[in-house]
């Protein structure tokens, strides 16, 4: 009996040094992971300069919104951008600063920002819109009015890179050429 007794009590403490090894294990696992979550986004790296808004007709009910920025890339890194499930882009709305996905944004192509240089991006917003006739006399106005109802609630976009951990405002200087537009 005695050597089943220190049997069992070996077999026991194999188990629970096993177990120790997991639970240390584990833990640092868990303490990583809570790390790379909580990290904060790098809102430095890349910075964006409002360019230009362009109205283009997708088809005879569609319109497309595409605005134009100028990024910097302020990183000693080369940096990419695709479209694709890793960026995402919202609105950051006027009322109350909320983020909102409430309509798809898109880039309209991928960018490459070499390392401390300039890069072109543009982000397009497809909605419902029927496109006025030529001939119509209020054809201009109706395309402003379609553009100032649609950034009208938006503050800014910000863009989020989930793979680089990014966060990029899209700042909000279109505001100044709906009140030129809107006096002229």
């Amino acid at each position: 009996m005695h050597k089943r007794n220190i049997l069992v009590f070996a077999s026991l403490a194999g188990g629970g040094l096993v177990l120790l090894a997991i639970f240390i294990t584990g833990a640092d696992a868990f303490k990583n992971h809570r790390a790379e979550t909580s990290k904060s986004w790098n809102r430095e790296a890349i910075k964006a300069k409002y360019v230009g808004t362009q109205l283009k007709q997708t088809d005879k009910v569609h319109s497309t919104l595409v605005l134009s920025y100028d990024l910097e890339n302020n990183t000693d890194s080369d940096y990419r951008l695709d479209d694709g499930p890793g960026v995402v882009i919202l609105s950051r709305l006027k009322a109350d600063g909320s983020l909102s996905q409430q309509e798809p944004i898109r880039l309209s192509y991928p960018v490459f920002l070499p390392t401390r240089q300039h890069a072109r991006l543009a982000i397009e917003i497809t909605e419902p819109f029927a496109w006025p006739l030529q001939e119509d006399p209020a054809y201009i106005d109706k395309l402003r009015e379609f553009v100032k109802q649609r950034l009208a609630n938006v503050g800014e976009f910000v863009l989020f890179d989930q793979a680089n951990h990014a966060q990029v405002t899209l700042p909000d200087e279109w505001q100044e050429l709906q009140e030129a537009a809107g006096a002229s």
